[in-house]
Parts: structure tokens; sequence; C-alpha cells
């Protein structure tokens, strides 16, 4: 973090917000867009962003915290033109919540660090009348973020197993569970209990320090990285992994396992 902030990019910010509002006036894609037919294009760019945090460069990910942005601010111009809110709402409103939701930056709250700013931020939603402390989490999150969000809430209120050696034997539960399923239930009962274990295991790596979602991701990817392999090994050979038997994709994989100094 630099010693000071730059100036606030107030002329840019002007510029950017005049450029938006004459793109809905003069472009005819800018202007048949809705709330809702930009839906996919903000998610899709909110995991563009996610994606550039993964890499070592910080000019892709400048580069798409400004499409997302755009999304955004394109959401906010068609409100106003509809009537709705205004972009100095938005500002307004998120201003308003950060200053009511940190009482120990701008109040006299004292906090003993992060966790318990986290307990504050829960109580202070319920006290503004939500009434649930698993209201908010977005039902449209994946699945493990979103089993990861419930828990943690859970747990704030004190819903918790005691150590991991407990969540872990839930693990090993909904395990043997799920082969007896196996053996007797219908298809629906079967994934009944899969998602009961896949529940039991991100409360398992909440316990441990590791992040589902992360972990998930991490693993796809080391899985498409030794695909790749196998296929480009293959492409060599003059064949496809149609062409191969799974004894000799088996001894590919084993082999992309190894470090990358040793590969041939």
């Amino acid at each position: 973090m630099p010693k000071r902030y730059p100036p606030i990019a107030t002329k840019e910010f002007r510029r950017f917000v005049r450029i938006i509002r004459r793109l809905r006036k003069d472009c005819p894609w800018d202007r048949k867009q809705t709330h809702r037919s930009l839906r996919d294009s903000l998610i899709e760019e909110t995991y563009e962003v996610v994606e550039a945090l993964d890499r070592t460069r910080t000019d892709h990910l400048c580069g798409e915290l400004g499409d997302l942005l755009l999304n955004i601010l394109l959401q906010a111009t068609i409100a106003e033109q509809a009537g709705e809110f205004t972009l100095r709402d938005v500002f307004s409103d998120i201003t308003r919540k950060l200053i009511r939701r940190h009482p120990h930056v701008f109040g006299s709250t004292k906090v003993a660090g992060a966790e318990e700013v986290k307990r504050n931020w829960d109580a202070i939603k319920l006290a503004e009348g939500r009434r649930s402390v698993l209201e908010g989490i977005p039902r449209h999150l994946p699945a493990l973020q979103g089993a990861q969000k419930l828990q943690q809430r859970a747990s704030r209120v004190g819903f918790d197993w005691e150590k991991s050696d407990d969540a872990w034997e839930k693990v090993r539960e909904e395990l043997e569970e799920l082969r007896t399923t196996l053996l007797t239930a219908n298809r629906r009962k079967r994934e009944e209990e899969f998602g009961d274990l896949l529940f039991a295991l991100v409360n398992y790596a909440r316990f441990i320090g590791v992040h589902p979602e992360h972990a998930l991701r991490s693993a796809n990817k080391k899985f498409t990285r030794r695909f790749h392999y196998i296929e480009k090994i293959l492409r060599q050979r003059g064949k496809n992994p149609g062409q191969s038997s799974l004894a000799e994709m088996d001894a590919l994989w084993n082999e992309a396992k190894r470090p990358r100094r040793r590969r041939h």
C-alpha cells in the first residue's frame, strides 16, 4: 500500500459516467439493455475479476475491475433513467452502511480483532431488521461458497462443533450414510446424502483453515494441467485420448504428477 493515497479521480470518474450515459443514448446495444439482460454479464465479469486475482500480473486485474465497474454503472444508469434511484443514492446508501457497521472505526466501540468485527457486523444487521443470521446470503452463490457462508454465520452465534475431530466424525458419518444409500435408495436420496457429505466436508475445511471453493478451484486447475499434458504427449504419438487406452493415459497422468524437471 502506498504511503499516501493518490488524489480522488473525480475528473476521470465524471468522464466515465458521461460516456456511459452517452452509450445509453446513442448506442443501440447499450440502449436496449435492462437490469435483467445485464445479469449474466455482471456474473461473468465478476468471475473474470476473481480469475485476475489468481494471476500475478496486476494489469489484468486493473482491466477486469474496469469491466466490472462498467456493469455496475450501467445498472445505476438504467435505474436513473427509470426513476428508480440515482448514482448518488448508491453512494449515499453504501456510505451510511459502512459507517453504521463499523462503530469501532467511526464510533467508540472497542473490538479485540477481526472475528469480533464479524460478530458485531452480524449483530448490527439483525438490529437493522433482518430476522435471521442466515438472511442475506445470495441464493446464487456457488454451492460450496454458500455452504461455507451458512456455517460461518451459524458459528458466530455459537451453533458449531467444539473441535475439528467432531467435524471430521460428521464427515465419516455422512460418508457411511451415502454408502448405505448406494445399496437401497433411489437417485434422489443418493443426491441428498451426497449433498450432506459435501456440506460436512465444507464444515471440516473451515476447522482446518481451508477455503473449500479455492481448494476445489485449485484441484480443477491441477486436473486440467495434467490432462493437457496427457493430450500433448498423445499428439506427439500421433493420436488423441479417444484412440488411447486407459492404461496408457493413466501412465501419462502419473508422469504429469512428477516434478517438471524430471519429465521428458
